[in-house]
């Protein structure tokens, strides 16, 4: 019997754990294929490769992101071989499985949440006397009508074999996030979240974990994302883990984890801020609202205080970097008390701030009670919400916009020197600015185009000078310094005005040539002739102190010629200042 599973992931670089646990499961009694796509490929080139495989069973992995995508597939692929058995599985078909049954007509079978043991007790009964009845956690139909079966007890995790081991897998670690997972369950009951649906907290075996992982960084694995939904939810087990990772890591991997900030024990902290290694780790905080009543309304516990000690223990380390979520549209949770979750969070000055908009998947308490809060919300996946009775569509509107900006700006930390004074210095919060520009730029219907550095830089500065804002010297000359830290070599291309003119650049040149130690003993060290200058320097007279106020962050308000000197052999951009004091005179 030919068995392929299958699943269309958001990107090339994700992974599909699903996928690699049915097969490690399933074998050595069943070879299992193993297919995976993007849902950006056309349905039509994954059908044709699929149909290659002739697979007599063809199961799929189904999440929100992926189903409308999947549908069109298995439509497409029952056409024009409908004797292949098509198997689904994955959270999104889990819950409302009669639902599923009716709209894809085409499934055969769907197996309902964890899925290992089910999956091979499918394959059994297909391959032998065919009795589906016997298979628990199973939906299917008899004599056209659907039928679920009793659900399965849940599996011992260790009795699973790894799944981290595949052959085919090895050559792209390197290139893909690798997912892992230590345990499965989560002890929290957050309504809008499918993972409080399992109650309690089941581990796999430490050593086997360990083990796994050494095999794939021996093998190549940079990027190792931890799939626990609470990973220090055991003090002990956690801290083993952090320690056992920072002693065995190898060079360029990253590790992953989304944590409970609220309940990191401060020596756990002060364990990773003294003893990991800058980079090694990366948190991922699930904050979601700062709101109290909020967070009560979806059984969500959250002391915003320890929580604060966590992030800002962590941030002041330097050694981790976080990751923050939110979700807009929460119960009772308007505009106004979104507005100031978001300046909450953003006041920990963490590297990333993800804003999202609530979903009400299936299965989740709050999509069952989501009339109590006049919820509309799309029919098919992801089943955003459009509105509730504190929150209008118009909102919904305005606080996607501040997404879009977010994400372009801050997220992508294109500009973090010029943002820091912008939110702090000239907007009266962090989400006033976004929320102003992202209305400005929806007006332009930027939205619609694409952007390239220096078209950011260019719309910014537009958008700034549009509304008169103060200090626009100061602002464009930090936003030349983060624009000119980006690039590799010196640019050619220009979104400001120069400050200096031909004539007064060629002085300047030569004038640097000759007293450069003037400038600095690292300048001078160089040793750069003229067309050195000419070609691998941008000069730039600013009316303050730049690395004055990068040390300390206030002004001293004297023009200084900054000099960015681009490194052929390093590629990094140095930067270097004179006080207008020691400069010729023509210049000043």
């Amino acid at each position: 019997m030919n068995i392929v599973v299958s699943t269309l992931n958001a990107k090339y670089i994700h992974t599909c754990l699903a996928l690699r646990y049915l097969k490690a499961y399933s074998e050595p009694d069943y070879s299992v294929q193993m297919a995976e796509y993007t849902i950006k490929d056309p349905s039509i080139n994954i059908v044709s490769d699929l149909y290659t495989r002739k697979p007599d069973v063809l199961g799929f992995s189904c999440y929100i992101w992926n189903i409308e995508e999947t549908i069109k597939v298995i439509e497409m692929y029952k056409k024009i071989s409908p004797h292949t058995k098509i198997v689904l599985g994955g959270p999104e078909v889990s819950y409302d499985v009669t639902h599923w049954l009716d709209r894809i007509p085409d499934a055969d079978f769907i197996v309902v949440n964890e899925g290992e043991i089910s999956f091979k007790h499918l394959l059994n009964e297909i391959e032998g006397e065919g009795r589906f009845e016997k298979v628990a956690g199973l939906a299917w139909r008899k004599n056209g009508k659907p039928r679920v079966n009793p659900p399965r007890e849940k599996l011992d995790l260790k009795t699973v074999s790894s799944p981290y081991r595949f052959e085919e897998d090895l050559a792209e670690l390197g290139k893909r996030v690798t997912y892992f997972e230590t345990s499965r369950g989560c002890p929290y009951s957050c309504a809008f979240c499918l993972s409080s649906i399992e109650v309690g907290v089941r581990y796999f075996d430490i050593q086997k974990v360990k083990d796994d992982l050494l095999f794939l960084m021996d093998h190549g694995a940079k990027t190792i994302k931890f799939v626990d939904r609470t990973f220090n939810i055991k003090r002990d087990y956690a801290l083993e883990m952090f320690q056992f990772l920072i002693e065995n890591r190898r060079p360029g991997v990253v590790f992953q984890f989304e944590i409970t900030a609220d309940i990191m024990r401060p020596e756990v902290i002060d364990y990773l801020n003294e003893h990991a290694p800058k980079g090694l780790f990366r948190f991922e905080i699930g904050v979601q609202s700062t709101n109290d009543h909020v967070n009560e309304l979806v059984q969500r516990r959250q002391n915003f205080e320890k929580l604060t000690r966590t992030v800002t223990t962590v941030k002041n380390g330097g050694k981790i970097a976080q990751h923050l979520d939110l979700i807009a549209g929460l119960p009772e949770e308007d505009y106004a008390s979104f507005r100031k979750t978001f300046n909450d969070v953003f006041a920990f000055g963490v590297e990333e701030v993800q804003l999202g908009f609530l979903k009400m998947l299936r299965g989740t308490g709050l999509r069952l009670t989501a009339n109590q809060h006049d919820y509309i919300y799309m029919n098919h996946s992801p089943y955003e919400i459009l509105g509730n009775n504190v929150l209008s569509f118009d909102d919904i509107v305005k606080i996607k916009r501040v997404e879009d900006v977010l994400e372009k700006y801050w997220n992508d930390h294109r500009m973090d020197t010029t943002l820091q004074y912008l939110l702090y210095e000239v907007f009266p919060s962090p989400f006033d600015f976004f929320q102003e520009f992202g209305d400005y730029w929806e007006a332009q219907g930027w939205s619609r185009i694409g952007h390239q550095l220096e078209d950011l830089f260019a719309r910014l500065k537009e958008f700034l000078l549009q509304r008169d804002t103060k200090d626009m010297a100061i602002i464009e000359s930090l936003m030349k310094y983060d624009y000119f830290s980006r690039k590799k070599h010196r640019p050619h291309r220009s979104w400001w005005e120069e400050s200096l003119s031909k004539d007064e650049n060629d002085v300047l040149h030569k004038w640097l040539k000759d007293h450069a130690d003037v400038v600095s003993t690292d300048f001078s060290a160089h040793k750069l002739l003229e067309k050195d200058l000419v070609k691998h320097t941008v000069l730039d007279v600013i009316p303050f102190n730049l690395h004055h106020y990068l040390k300390t962050g206030s002004f001293v308000h004297e023009p200084v010629l900054s000099i960015v000197y681009y490194n052929p052999k390093t590629k990094i951009p140095e930067h270097y200042a004179v006080s207008s004091s020691q400069l010729p005179a023509m210049t000043v």
